[in-house]
């Protein structure tokens, strides 16, 4: 369970602090899933960042598992924005870099996960040999390999073209199906919100506070991008952002 309560977050020296987060409340069940969209620099990365533990909140409550969150855990990764892949280390050492930070090496190794991937045949391979889309599994790939309780994602699909986001969002979809992972997704794009998130949380401008939550129950069922259901979140979506 992952409990947001009342989460203020804010920046800056004592005498000019700038608050990016005011008040907001969630929670996301286990196994779970919540996207948050907002205005561009709303404060949805902050809040991503705080529940990963890399930022402390101001005021509130943020709780994983019943525990407080003050600092990373094992049991959270984080997918950002960019791959972040080391390029002088071949896939399976990306892959494989979290096991080694949490001192498992040689108890386990990503080459399972890579397999599960695909990306088995290319685990020699350096990223610079990969595609946009094989970098971004490969990050997938490292996340995956502790066996993750909470995964966080930043924009994990950014600059992608169309066919190769919708490929890598039923990738996600088949391994929050697998895995039962609770997921949180900060995303621009509101089909993505849609296709990923149980329900999906609108951010207002910055300071952020929770403009709405809006269920999305049909989340997950097969073919749901062509149901009447989803073009009906997509909808309540635009008419919260746009309010």
């Amino acid at each position: 369970m992952i409990d947001v309560d009342g989460v203020t977050i804010e920046y800056g020296a004592r005498d000019r602090r700038v608050r990016a987060v005011d008040g907001v409340t969630f929670r996301v069940g286990d196994g779970d899933s919540l996207a948050l969209i907002g205005p561009s620099g709303c404060g949805k990365t902050t809040i991503l960042f705080a529940l990963a533990g890399l930022l402390p909140v101001a005021g509130g409550r943020l709780a994983i598992g019943g525990a407080e969150v003050r600092g990373p855990q094992r049991s959270v990764a984080l997918i950002l924005q960019n791959a972040g892949l080391l390029p002088w280390k071949t896939v399976w050492q990306n892959a494989n870099l979290s096991l080694l930070l949490h001192g498992d090496y040689p108890k386990r190794t990503a080459r399972d996960v890579l397999d599960e991937l695909g990306l088995g045949t290319a685990a020699r391979r350096y990223p610079a040999e990969l595609s946009e889309g094989m970098k971004r599994r490969v990050g997938i790939a490292r996340a995956l390999s502790t066996s993750p309780a909470v995964m966080l994602m930043d924009e994990p699909l950014a600059s992608l073209d169309t066919l190769t986001r919708e490929k890598i969002q039923d990738l996600f979809l088949h391994l929050w199906r697998e895995h039962r992972f609770s997921l949180v997704l900060v995303t621009h794009d509101i089909e993505e919100a849609a296709f990923l998130g149980r329900n999906v949380l609108v951010l207002t401008e910055r300071p952020a506070q929770v403009k709405e939550i809006v269920p999305n129950p049909g989340m997950g069922e097969r073919g749901y991008r062509e149901t009447a259901a989803f073009r009906t979140v997509l909808g309540r979506l635009r008419e919260a952002l746009e309010r």
